[in-house]
């Protein structure tokens, strides 16, 4: 509707005031109606989210994302990306900041779990099973654009779940490694820094994480979506339990050389490594060896050696200390964006 700007006479005046006055009136009536609930799980679920900040700031790569707080001992439960490559930056709802270390993660869901040193936290009770369906309305809570760098709220948006459905997307030109059912909402919650966000049910139960931006794979229309917590509530407690993707550890007991695995055993050459961080990128395959055999290809990221986490180089070379050359290993690489599981048999 346009309203012209001449108004000359009182009447025009009253008019106007009044048509203003009903646009308002309707376009607030229906929030106010339905925002106590929904108020009430935004400002519980602020107090559970975190702002996350770590690696990143070049050639248009965000060093910050989100997470949510799973354990009152301070594990956060987020996406796991390229900020995590260095020990993140953890600020919670009130400002305090912490230096984290990721206890593990879960490549298939590019879920990760990191860990703070503190206590008695307000925090979402993953283990327990969680419904949604069409049209249930849910709130999205994250630290979108890096708005929020201390103790300022993260950003909330109000929508409903538009679908639950399996995911059929690529980022980029590539495929997800998540395959799976997820929530798509009618919200615009997927922008950079939303991934690891929490999504709440009109409760504040937590019902999903943001996961990161990508485009359907038919349409090239950009996804706002969630991995729904049935998905990973059981890896987060597998991880936090230590059950899963744990690090390689100097306590480890180490073989003799002559009758431990190495890089020569397995037949992988990797990339120099000049730094202490150096990551576990393959140079070459041998022909012919347990490696070739298996489907490890040059410029494969290893992850996970027998469902230990590799850091770097380094851990690797450790790990392999460890294991019988006489053992067969198993073995995890991210493949572009692809995550990829194989056995190297002696």
């Amino acid at each position: 509707m346009i309203v012209s700007a001449c108004l000359p006479s009182a009447v025009g005046r009253l008019i106007f005031a009044l048509t203003v006055a009903l646009m308002i009136g309707n376009l607030f009536a229906f929030p106010l109606s339905a925002q106590p609930p929904l108020d009430n799980a935004a400002t519980q679920t602020q107090k559970r989210v975190v702002k996350i900040y770590g690696a990143g700031g070049l050639a248009g790569l965000e060093a910050y994302q989100s997470g949510f707080l799973v354990s009152p001992e301070g594990h956060v439960a987020t996406a796991w990306s390229y900020v995590l490559d260095v020990d993140p930056v953890v600020i919670l709802d009130d400002g305090r900041r912490f230096e984290s270390k990721i206890v593990g993660f879960e490549p298939s869901l590019e879920l990760a779990v990191l860990k703070i040193d503190a206590s008695a936290l307000p925090y979402f009770t993953v283990s327990k099973e969680s419904t949604v369906q069409w049209g249930d309305p849910v709130i999205a809570v994250s630290n979108l654009f890096g708005i929020a760098t201390g103790n300022e709220p993260a950003s909330v948006m109000h929508g409903s779940v538009a679908a639950v459905t399996e995911l059929d997307a690529r980022r980029g030109t590539f495929k997800t490694p998540y395959r799976g059912k997820v929530l798509i909402l009618d919200l615009i919650a997927n922008n950079p820094g939303a991934a690891g966000g929490a999504v709440v049910n009109a409760k504040g139960e937590l019902v999903g994480m943001l996961g990161k931006e990508l485009r359907d794979a038919a349409t090239g229309v950009w996804l706002n979506y969630a991995l729904p917590s049935d998905a990973f509530r059981s890896a987060i407690g597998d991880i936090i339990a230590g059950r899963k993707t744990t690090v390689a550890s100097e306590s480890d007991p180490m073989l003799d050389r002559n009758k431990s695995h190495n890089l020569e055993t397995l037949g992988l050459v990797m990339i120099p490594d000049v730094l202490e961080t150096t990551p576990a990128y393959v140079d070459d395959v041998i022909p012919k060896s347990a490696a070739a055999r298996a489907g490890v290809r040059p410029d494969d990221l290893i992850l996970l050696i027998d469902g230990r986490r590799i850091e770097n180089q380094r851990s690797m070379r450790q790990l392999l200390r460890s294991i019988d050359r006489r053992d067969e290993i198993e073995v995890t690489v991210k493949r572009d964006i692809e995550i990829v599981p194989m056995i190297l048999r002696p």
